[in-house]
């Protein structure tokens, strides 16, 4: 059986989405069916960072949004990715900016 956890808006899902050249992430309300905060790389605009660096910014720009948000808990959904690389350090700079995951 696949049991999914569903986020709500106070304890929402952290969904991410990796391509070969960018990371894009969602904090997301299953019960509502709403994205409450998401970010990118393509928002970036310092084009000589290394794939790593950016998914640093990226979580660490997520952590700040979703604090002006309120929202101070969530659960990481890793789906298919492995926890190692951009994905780790993303999920590391969330924590590093105030949320707990």
């Amino acid at each position: 059986m696949n049991f999914k956890k569903k986020g709500t808006f106070l304890f929402p899902r952290i969904s991410i989405f990796r391509s070969n050249k960018e990371i894009y992430v969602q904090v997301i309300d299953d019960i509502n069916n709403k994205t409450i905060a998401s970010y990118s790389s393509l928002k970036i605009k310092n084009k000589k960072l290394t794939k790593i660096e950016y998914s640093k910014k990226v979580g660490y720009k997520l952590a700040k949004i979703m604090l002006k948000k309120n929202i101070k808990k969530a659960f990481f959904d890793r789906k298919k990715y492995i926890y190692h690389g951009r994905i780790k350090n993303l999920i590391e700079y969330i924590r590093k900016g105030g949320i707990i995951i």
